[in-house]
């Protein structure tokens, strides 16, 4: 296949790429969007079905305190969308925690907040993967599950080196059908709970002798749910009044995204209370929508659930591979293996490859894995923005006063405090993989800046995929 490597831009006395008038002039963004579309956008990134992914897992991890964990987890988001919000109205700009992280503390910490964020993005296509092969299989047993994710990163690379895309009306579309299924979910949910003691509606929350570590360990994995919030800070050259407007955005979508997924988890919990019956925890949500609608409601979940993964791993992938792309453009990875497109396509195919390649992971690694991973990368992002927002306001700016002291000092170090207590409760097979993937890319950061005698290079962030968990 005839690849061409893509030049690099003219450097800049620091080593990077220059920009010319015309360049300033096309990157410049129009100010259209108000908070309602921001609320829709980040509504739509964070799928609603989301709930279902991690369902029996961290149901059997908190000992069937799903619910509780969320609550946990939804709290320690607030603090830390209040973090993105100030700091998205401070520096409106894209790029997200990996601007806000080289803004506020330099280029080579930039660099390996941006590395942690790549765990995200390739590890999302490869739940999307494990996913479809757990419920396919699981309604065609026939049928074994690496044939089906072996099938779709096929037909997924094919599409990508094409260059198909998804369309917005097709994403919206989707979200509009798991709106609709939510609806019939909670119907069909409360008809089969019927009239239980006071206790029962408590226990998901609470319980004497609950296992607090457990409960610890689930809700950071169920940050994994929340990785949308964050994406509307990447809009802010977009917004109309950004300091005003996205600080209310990603506060509000935090919210009523958290309480919607609390409310999906209790509903499910008070409808199946018994987690100990679970035949397999990684499609524990086939048997809740057995038990609460019959086949019928569970044939409707397979495929609306499906289709989503499949639209998830066409745009995560497509995402991911422009990552890199970017990455081997700039010489952070090897140009000729990363920085190339295709002649007759157009696309990275070198780069799609690599992800599909990688994707085959799928077939070995486990979703409890493949879960905390994206969480562990979430989490790291997470902290340094709490911390971002403290060092800016407070070092760089030097806001003094009692106001600003809580606003830029004391509920910051409360997220980072809480995001860190999360991210220490993930399970140690966990913090092995990541510590190594933080360990390759600071030696990457040495050789490319030749053990830090030159500037940190620039990641270029491309969040346009939906997050579909």
């Amino acid at each position: 296949m005839n690849d061409i490597a893509v030049k690099s831009p003219p450097l800049d006395e620091f080593g990077h790429a220059q920009q010319t008038t015309k360049d300033r002039t096309h990157a410049q963004m129009a100010r259209v969007l108000g908070l309602p579309s921001l609320l829709l956008f980040g509504l739509a990134y964070m799928v609603p079905l989301t709930v279902f992914t991690t369902y029996g897992i961290v149901t059997q991890t908190t000992g069937g305190h799903l619910s509780a964990a969320y609550v946990v987890t939804l709290v320690t988001m607030l603090f830390t969308a209040y973090s993105y919000g100030r700091m998205g109205a401070a520096l409106p700009v894209a790029g997200s925690a990996y601007a806000y992280a080289r803004k506020a503390f330099g280029g080579n910490v930039g660099f390996m907040v941006g590395w942690a964020l790549l765990l995200d993005y390739l590890f999302m296509p490869m739940i999307c993967y494990l996913v479809i092969g757990i419920y396919m299989s699981q309604y065609f047993p026939g049928v074994p599950s690496p044939v089906w994710i072996v099938g779709c990163i096929a037909a997924v690379l094919a599409l990508n080196v094409l260059g198909i895309k998804l369309v917005t009306k097709a994403n919206f579309a989707l979200i509009g059908v798991q709106v609709v299924f939510i609806v019939v979910f909670v119907v069909a949910s409360v008809k089969s709970i019927g009239v239980g003691s006071p206790v029962s509606f408590v226990r998901p929350f609470y319980e004497r002798g609950m296992n607090t570590s457990g409960l610890f360990m689930g809700a950071a994995t169920l940050c994994l749910s929340f990785l949308g919030f964050d994406a509307v800070s990447t809009l802010s050259e977009e917004t109309r009044d950004p300091q005003r407007l996205l600080p209310k955005a990603i506060i509000l979508c935090t919210l009523v995204s958290g309480l919607l997924f609390i409310f999906l988890a209790y509903l499910s919990q008070l409808a199946m209370p018994d987690w100990r019956s679970f035949k397999d925890a990684d499609s524990a949500s086939l048997e809740l929508m057995e038990h609460v609608g019959g086949h019928l409601l569970s044939a409707f979940f397979t495929a609306v659930y499906v289709a989503g993964c499949f639209a998830c791993a066409m745009a995560s992938q497509a995402s991911v591979t422009r990552i890199l792309f970017a990455m081997g453009r700039d010489g952070v990875l090897p140009r000729s293996i990363f920085g190339r497109r295709s002649v007759r396509f157009g696309t990275p195919v070198s780069a799609t490859v690599a992800v599909s390649v990688l994707s085959l992971s799928a077939l070995a690694i486990s979703l409890d894995l493949a879960s905390t991973m994206i969480s562990f990368g979430a989490l790291v992002a997470f902290s340094f923005v709490n911390l971002s927002t403290t060092r800016h306001h407070l070092g760089t700016l030097r806001l003094r006063g009692a106001g600003n002291l809580l606003r830029y000092g004391a509920v910051p170090v409360v997220g980072f405090l809480l995001t860190v207590w999360l991210w220490t409760s993930l399970s140690a097979t966990t913090f092995r993989v990541g510590l190594i993937w933080l360990a390759v890319g600071l030696c990457q950061l040495l050789w490319l800046t030749r053990g830090f005698r030159r500037p940190a290079p620039r990641i270029e962030e491309y969040e346009e995929a939906n997050a579909c968990f």
